[in-house]
């Protein structure tokens, strides 16, 4: 669990959702429960489970009410990183060997697999058939977007509005949900309901974009794995699709990021034209949008300090460096 000062006045919750989070990781089979936890000892930001306690808190919500939900979303999220160092081949995750890289691929499916499946159950304990139904969707819809990155892979012809549909579905729609069931399992009111969908929905959609400028220009040691992480795999994110249609050496950069395999001298030297085009103020300008956006939602919720955190952690979104 990575520290974020903002968070300090729900530790104690986040305390819990680790604890179980260990406890849900383990498993009959020593290999299986070995690589789940690995996962879970990574650590993370644990964003979304906090976002589900917040909202909940901001409806009056209790941590009893909440912890199986919050512990359900991160363990859907892990499954799906899992899944996605696979698809990547990725050897590192937060500094880390993931646990394709330890385990190869058939535990990591496996482990990835498990985690989602012990979040059904946790689901299952809950009354509402708002929860599961929401999730469900969800997860149909992040399955639908990590098959567009995978079909547009080095295709230079993705549009902006493309990409932006591409990662509400691989990243907004989760964290979009763990606002909006935070504030369904603890009997929040309609408005407040739907105030916390868009605010999670605008504040994921800011995430994504950072995250993808981060790929181009973040500290690797902060980052936990090397920069370009997206050109290599053919990602066309954002400021890529920016720099395509405004940098004065377009044909180049072209022909570098078609490249199935780039030497790391490309991959710098697309990285640095990119820089140059405006393509990464042009994305943070459009993040900063989406956080304004999430910050009107707020102004619908009882005040207090779970609706002061929230407001807080779209600045944490904005300056974060990793």
């Amino acid at each position: 669990m990575i520290d974020l000062t903002c968070l300090t006045e729900v530790r104690q919750d986040l305390e819990a959702v680790e604890e179980e989070l260990l406890r849900q990781a383990e498993a009959p089979d020593p290999v299986l429960a070995q690589a789940a936890r690995q996962m879970v000892m990574a650590g993370g930001k644990r964003l979304r489970p906090a976002f589900a306690l917040l909202a909940g808190r901001c409806c009056g919500g209790s941590l009893e009410q909440l912890l199986p939900l919050a512990v359900a979303l991160e363990m859907i999220h892990m499954a799906t990183l899992i899944h996605d160092d696979v698809i990547d081949a990725s050897p590192l995750r937060r500094g880390k060997p993931t646990v394709w890289a330890r385990w190869g691929e058939k535990v990591s499916l496996h482990a990835g697999d498990y985690l989602f499946a012990r979040a059904l159950l946790l689901v299952a304990t809950y009354d509402d058939p708002r929860i599961p139904s929401l999730l469900a969707r969800v997860s149909v819809k992040m399955v639908q977007g990590e098959l567009e990155q995978l079909d547009s892979a080095f295709a230079l012809e993705i549009t902006a509005r493309e990409y932006l549909e591409r990662i509400r579905r691989k990243t907004a729609l989760l964290i979009s949900a763990s606002c909006e069931l935070g504030a369904v399992a603890a009997g929040g009111a309609l408005e407040n309901i739907r105030a916390l969908r868009l605010y999670g929905r605008y504040l994921g959609m800011a995430f994504q974009l950072t995250d993808d400028v981060l790929d181009m220009i973040a500290d690797p040691r902060s980052l936990g794995k090397p920069i370009g992480s997206d050109l290599r795999q053919g990602v066309i994110t954002l400021p890529a699709i920016y720099a395509l249609r405004s940098s004065p050496q377009q044909r180049r950069l072209s022909l570098l990021l078609a490249k199935p395999r780039k030497s790391e001298a490309e991959v710098a030297e697309a990285l640095e034209l990119i820089r140059n085009s405006g393509g990464i103020d042009f994305t943070l300008e459009l993040a900063e949008k989406y956080l304004n956006k999430a910050r009107t939602q707020l102004r619908f919720l009882p005040p207090g300090r779970p609706r002061d955190i929230l407001e807080e952690l779209t600045t944490f979104i904005r300056v974060r460096e990793f």
